[in-house]
């Protein structure tokens, strides 16, 4: 990975709509980036830490930090949706919504990340490709039946694809767009490769369920863009482009998929834009109010969790924690969350597995350790997949195990509790 020159930690303009009028709002200190784990022999090396400094377009309702990922950190990746029953599920879904728009043409899926989702498009018969920078994650694409161009997207990597497949029919990406800090750039790169008549579409948690139902650990360093439909909008319309469908979706939290054309392409916004969008202006997303409530409800929700996990602790309870999210790491770090609290992370993710968590330093394991140690308490960190996470771990649950979900409000759940 290339030294990380200092960049400025805070931004003066909106990455989507361009305005300058910017509420900084949750300043959170300096984090290592989310995903950046630790192998145990340089647990005393020093981390990279930047300051992750929350600010919201009143404009648009867009909630963003500055870029401080180091260059090449997307090459080597650790993420994948895979480790998640409710991914496969949903990108089936998704797999077929896209499809049904391509109607035979090309699906070019931007972070394809292991190809999860274009292994399902690929199984209905579509024709796909998956561009993606992260060469470590090509074989797993591969075992999926994915053939994936290693690249970081824009005008020249869609250009280069261009040429050699023709025109995309659907250019999708989930998640990943709220992870580019040229969103301009990024759009360029759409037009270039997508057809005169073809759809784009973006999933990305929605911002005004960010707001409302208390996420700030959705943000870290690599989502430099919590998305509002306003924003989509807005950037859309300085790209030549235009939204005009919406979808609202359960996953990550709450999260939509946005349905874009070329603009002389597009037909009129259906009435799902409309509502959606009224329903971020009720949620107060333009105003400086709703921000600096939000702020003072995730100083609460420390407040809780800390005191909460400090009185167990002095009762002997064992505590572990669930899910080596990226989220996780957010609250870890910010809350100051460490292995003088939880004895260890548990990860479905081989990838993460035999890690330190990034800041804390709390060493993370397999889902076998739970029944090894038995834990009488778990700080389930990968919280939106809450449902999935307790229905795996059914048996710990009737042993008496319990579950401490700290968002949206800290709560114990098991044992007649929750």
């Amino acid at each position: 990975m290339k030294d990380h020159a200092p960049r400025p930690d805070q931004l003066d303009r909106c990455r989507a709509c361009d305005s300058d009028n910017l509420l900084l709002f949750l300043p959170m200190g300096d984090h290592p980036p989310a995903n950046m784990f630790v192998r145990p022999e340089d647990r005393d090396a020093p981390q990279p830490a930047f300051p992750l400094n929350t600010q919201a377009c009143l404009d648009c309702g867009m909630i963003q930090v500055a870029d401080q990922i180091p260059d090449g950190f997307f090459t080597h990746y650790l993420y994948v949706p895979s480790g998640a029953r409710t991914m496969h599920g949903h990108f089936e879904g998704l797999a077929r919504v896209l499809t049904d728009l391509a109607q035979g043409g090309l699906i070019v899926d931007v972070g394809c990340n292991d190809g999860l989702m274009l292994s399902f498009a690929n199984r209905m018969g579509g024709r796909t490709l998956g561009i993606d920078p992260a060469a470590n994650l090509v074989a797993n694409a591969a075992a999926n039946g994915v053939e994936v161009h290693v690249a970081y997207f824009g005008p020249g990597t869609a250009a280069e694809v261009r040429a050699r497949r023709g025109p995309a029919q659907v250019i999708s990406t989930t998640n990943t767009l709220n992870h580019i800090g040229d969103l301009h750039g990024f759009m360029e790169g759409v037009r270039t490769l997508l057809s005169d008549d073809g759809w784009f579409v973006v999933e990305v948690p929605w911002g005004r369920d960010i707001l409302l139902t208390n996420q700030f650990d959705n943000v870290y360093h690599e989502h430099m863009s919590e998305m509002s439909l306003m924003s989509l909008v807005r950037l859309a319309e300085a790209t030549g482009m235009a939204v005009v469908d919406v979808t609202r979706l359960t996953v990550h939290g709450g999260s939509m998929r946005v349905f874009m054309r070329k603009a002389q392409a597009a037909q009129a916004p259906s009435a799902e834009v409309t509502a959606m969008l009224e329903a971020e202006r009720e949620a107060g997303m333009q105003g400086a109010e709703a921000f600096a409530d939000f702020a003072q409800r995730v100083e609460d929700i420390r407040d809780r969790l800390v005191w909460m996990l400090a009185d167990l602790k002095a009762s002997g309870a064992r505590i572990a924690g669930y899910g080596a999210a990226a989220k996780g790491n957010t609250l870890l770090n910010y809350f100051g969350i460490g292995p003088e609290t939880l004895d260890y992370l548990v990860d479905r993710n081989p990838l993460k597995q035999g890690t330190l968590s990034p800041g804390v330093l709390i060493p993370i394991h397999g889902p076998e350790k739970i029944e090894e140690q038995r834990p009488d308490y778990l700080l389930v960190l990968a919280w939106n997949f809450f449902d999935e996470i307790r229905d795996q771990l059914r048996d710990y649950e009737a042993a008496g195990g319990k579950f401490i979900v700290p968002l949206p409000y800290p709560r114990i759940v098991g044992g007649g509790e929750g």
